[in-house]
């Protein structure tokens, strides 16, 4: 929990009888939601750049995790009276524009995209997760759970480079627009949905993120991103 919220009230689950906070988490669930089943089918494509068979598996079983992910959620929408299709669909083109900018071209690029990527996003929701109710915020960090993908994808990266000084600064250019990307989506998908960012920001309720609070999150994303790219010898 970050000093910004937790110097704020918490909301609980009685307030998902109150309108906007309930359509608020059915927007933030929505966008999660899209998040994972495009994330699994991405993933699974992007398994056909992986060299040799064990890795195709490696990265399949992350796929079908994102997956279960994304089974999970839109079920908790269902729970809620949502429709799991109407939830996500006012995130689509921003979550696909994502992906479309983001895709890979080669092997390491998309362990990159694995390692860095999809983790910047994923610090995001763990940071909104801050601001909703017990049982949503616990449903959100599950979902973002890492399930040895990040590992795997350092590890892989870090190989990589120790055979091949000269992809390092490839990898670092890839690293630098990755998260120029993500960052510019997280605005984005924000900014583009009323209930999501009635749920994001304060309107003098104290619920929310201020002004200076909106700043520090996108700090400690970018430093959190750095911190990963330095610990594959890598410069941000």
């Amino acid at each position: 929990m970050t000093q910004e919220t937790s110097d704020r009230p918490r909301r609980t689950q009685a307030d998902l009888s109150l309108p906007a906070y309930r359509r608020g988490v059915v927007a933030l669930l929505g966008v999660l939601s899209y998040g994972e089943l495009v994330g699994f089918l991405t993933i699974a494509q992007e398994a056909g750049y992986a060299p040799s068979s064990r890795d195709k598996v490696t990265l399949g079983k992350v796929a079908t995790q994102e997956f279960s992910h994304y089974e999970r959620l839109a079920a908790r929408l269902a729970e809620l009276g949502a429709d799991p299709h109407q939830a996500m669909a006012p995130f689509t083109r921003a979550v696909d524009d994502w992906h479309r900018r983001a895709a890979p071209t080669d092997w390491l690029e998309a362990l990159m995209k694995v390692y860095a990527g999809n983790s910047i996003a994923n610090d995001f929701y763990r940071e909104v997760a801050d601001l909703v109710d017990e049982e949503t915020r616990t449903l959100i960090r599950e979902a973002l759970e890492d399930s040895g993908q990040v590992e795997f994808a350092a590890g892989e990266l870090r190989r990589a480079i120790a055979a091949d000084a000269t992809v390092a600064g490839r990898l670092a250019l890839w690293g630098r627009r990755l998260i120029g990307e993500a960052l510019s989506q997280a605005q984005r998908v924000a900014a583009e949905n009323d209930d999501l960012m009635g749920l994001l920001v304060d309107d003098g309720s104290g619920y929310g993120l201020d002004l200076g609070g909106w700043m520090h999150m996108f700090t400690r994303l970018t430093d959190a991103h750095t911190a990963r790219m330095e610990a594959l010898g890598l410069s941000a």
